[in-house]
């Protein structure tokens, strides 16, 4: 098991590096085989494609998201703050939740810059990826202890993706070390959802 974690930390990591240096389009499976240091054999055994490995990517970072947060005592439920503006409070956690992803995301910033900017002249790519950004966004949702199903659950993960590729472009230009310019950004965001939420028809916040 320890030798398949670390031949999959290879993968992931090498991925990432070829990334930032060549592009996402330009690196291929070969290319990460021979920098994972991997046949092409056993990459395949691992991810059957570049997609894959980007969603494992994701994958890990959620798992990194939430160990933070659940060591942090972030994922709170409504019926344990109810000292609190439930929604308020439910606010205050996602912004938490998020900006520890932007931390947990800062050292691979310039590949994810890349892979953004490629997967945007990608249609088909960037559609295969989007059913593993929309499960991401939902355990971020449940790691803030805000429901992700159903219907509701649905729209949630949706409005949270705006604000999620909001902050982002943020992100991208920050090169503070307290990321207060990300962190601003994603404050003004999650108030833009929440006044958007508050003057709807029907909640589903």
């Amino acid at each position: 098991m320890a030798g398949k974690a670390e031949t999959t930390k290879r993968i992931l990591d090498s991925t990432m590096k070829l990334a930032a240096e060549h592009g996402w389009r330009a690196t291929g499976l070969g290319d990460i085989a021979d920098a994972a240091n991997v046949s092409l054999v056993e990459l395949n055994k691992h991810y059957g494609s570049k997609i894959e490995i980007l969603a494992a990517f994701i994958e890990r970072t959620d798992a990194k998201v939430l160990a933070e947060n659940a060591k942090a005592g972030a994922s709170t439920t409504a019926a344990e703050s109810s000292a609190e503006d439930e929604e308020e409070a439910a606010r205050d956690r996602l912004f938490d939740v998020l900006m520890c992803r932007f931390d947990a995301l800062t050292p691979h910033k310039a590949a994810i810059q890349r892979i953004a900017r490629d997967l945007a002249r990608d249609p088909l790519a960037l559609f295969c990826l989007l059913p593993h950004q929309a499960r991401s966004l939902a355990w971020m949702l449940e790691g803030a202890g805000i429901s992700s199903s159903g219907i509701s659950g649905r729209l949630r993960a949706r409005g949270l993706g705006l604000v999620y590729l909001s902050a982002m472009r943020a992100w991208f230009k920050d090169d503070s070390e307290d990321l207060s310019a990300t962190m601003g950004a994603l404050d003004r965001a999650l108030g833009r959802a929440d006044t958007a939420v508050r003057s709807a028809p029907f909640r589903c916040l």
